[in-house]
């Protein structure tokens, strides 16, 4: 199998590329490869099957999302006959959009030590193209790098939202998330074990704290995925192209699958569409008190004379740790965790629909990187920016109320000179920002910003205690904002010299109860 197939011109990729360096767009310079499942106007999309082969007038939502922001298109890359196996990833590129329906995304990422930001299920378009398994279809983003996905991610979030976002989305990982793994790994050699094993110290390490789970209902889902009912959602996709061209020359292996899907009755689609449902519960609860699950992406990286010898059966056990994914809703995010002797060996951490905000941060543990300060669900999901002054500074006694709500911290702040901070009587001690008056003179004070969901502020609000309150504060950039205030008629002890809470503790101003 070639990498490419369509591909530009270098010619015209170079001169587009020239011209994209200088524009202004996120992606700008960046090259980009396009599965050939997924439409590109003008160019053939044939889903690995040249009979097959459609010329659409248009962009898919999600290229011309990422060709808006500057992504220059290299060409259509290569898969199997109607993304039936996995697709392959190619360093030749500096992003890549596939489909993920049965893990083909993250597989492919774990495979060639690269990225894979698999979303929640249709959180962005997928609307154009070949479908594999409408019900369960996710585009994929692979890049070399947690940032350059994450950010490739969030101009599809941005650009095309599909489904909404739940008011108390979670946007961030705690500092010490409890991450679950499987209490059982099948198909993994003792090298594999050992650097999934291995993968396991380096989260710990990182204060992750690891609980194990039943896996139990996670592999009996992925079973369905890959040879029940549910693929006749295969056969669906294309049987006016089969009817219509008899004659075409399927891939066997392509044309055992889908021939098999042609004769499940609806009955039984539905009972194992209950019985997925069934699975989902279990799997969850067995989640329950864990942020996210990590598993190996692929227990093995066969080699070319494996899958030729048994094309099936070795992509139902590359599929172990992921076929589960879509059935469940659960976003993901590839990363590469070493080598397993030879081989690129990768992790995927798993989370619950819209927690993909949690799923990058635990991520980005395994990376020189550090998790992006505003990750990709901050541009479709709902939220708002507190910013705090005192006890709920990063770091401080009662931040955990912000971060056991989701919230995530967004750097440092300072106010106009027109506040004063008092140190108030109260346990733990608070400090209390007022606007001091016109003419009078004021004092610069240094906050955290923070993002949290709409809900989440509501919670906390609700909870709040006199005399704080929450009102707009002027900040040095010009900007109002919502940050914590306090009733200017109670009595404290004036710290504003210090400039924030944080110095005036660390200079003794403060009496502490």
């Amino acid at each position: 199998m070639t990498v490419w197939i369509s591909r530009r011109p270098e010619a015209d990729v170079g001169n587009e590329l020239a011209e994209s360096r200088s524009g202004p767009g996120l992606l700008a310079g960046i090259r980009l490869a396009v599965s050939d499942d997924i439409d590109v106007a003008g160019r053939a999309t044939t889903a690995g099957c040249s009979e097959f082969a459609d010329i659409p007038d248009s962009d898919a939502a999600a290229v011309a999302a990422l060709r808006a922001e500057g992504a220059v298109l290299v060409g259509k890359t290569n898969l199997d006959q109607f993304a039936t196996a996995v697709a392959v990833a190619t360093g030749e590129t500096d992003i890549a959009v596939s489909t993920d329906t049965a893990g083909s995304g993250l597989v492919a990422a774990g495979l060639q030590g690269i990225v894979g930001i698999k979303p929640t299920r249709s959180v962005i378009s997928h609307d154009d193209g070949v479908p594999t398994c409408e019900s369960y279809d996710c585009s994929t983003i692979f890049a070399p790098g947690l940032r350059l996905a994450d950010t490739a991610t969030a101009v599809l979030a941005a650009s095309a939202p599909g489904r909404s976002w739940p008011a108390d989305t979670t946007l961030a990982a705690s500092s010490s998330p409890v991450v679950a793994i499987p209490d059982e790994l099948p198909h993994l050699d003792r090298q594999w074990r050992a650097a999934f094993d291995e993968a396991v110290t380096r989260l710990q390490a990182c204060g992750v704290r690891i609980v194990t789970v039943g896996f139990a209902p996670f592999l009996a889902a992925a079973k369905l995925g890959y040879d029940g009912a549910l693929a006749s959602e295969r056969y669906s996709a294309i049987t006016q192209f089969i009817d219509v061209h008899p004659a075409v020359a399927l891939d066997p292996t392509v044309r055992d699958i889908i021939a098999a899907a042609r004769d499940i009755p609806a009955h039984r689609l539905i009972a194992e569409r209950t019985e997925v449902r069934r699975l989902q519960k279990l799997a969850m609860k067995s989640l329950a008190g864990a942020a996210a699950l990590l598993v190996p992406t692929a227990p093995t990286h066969p080699s070319i004379a494996e899958v030729e010898g048994d094309p099936v059966g070795v992509n139902e056990r590359l599929g172990t740790y992921t076929d589960f994914c879509n059935l469940f809703d659960m976003c993901g995010v590839a990363v590469p965790a070493g080598t397993a002797g030879d081989a690129q060996f990768g992790v995927t951490v798993l989370a619950r629909a819209f927690d993909d905000a949690v799923a990058l941060d635990i991520a980005a543990l395994f990376t020189d990187e550090p998790a992006p300060a505003t990750p990709w669900p901050l541009a479709a999901a709902d939220h708002v920016e507190l910013v705090v002054f005192g006890a709920h500074l990063l770091g401080g006694p009662l931040v955990h109320q912000l971060t056991d709500r989701g919230a995530r911290f967004a750097g440092e702040i300072t106010t106009a000179p027109r506040y004063r901070m008092t140190a108030l009587p109260t346990t733990p001690p608070k400090p209390g920002v007022t606007r001091v008056p016109e003419g009078v003179e004021g004092a610069a004070l240094t906050g955290h910003r923070w993002l949290l969901s709409p809900a989440a502020l509501g919670q906390f609000l609700a909870e709040l205690p006199a005399p704080m309150q929450l009102g707009k504060v002027e900040f040095a950039d010009g900007s109002w904002r919502t940050a914590f205030g306090c009733d200017a008629a109670v009595p404290g002890e004036d710290i504003s010299s210090h400039g924030s809470w944080t110095n005036a503790l660390a200079a003794g101003a403060v009496r502490q109860a």
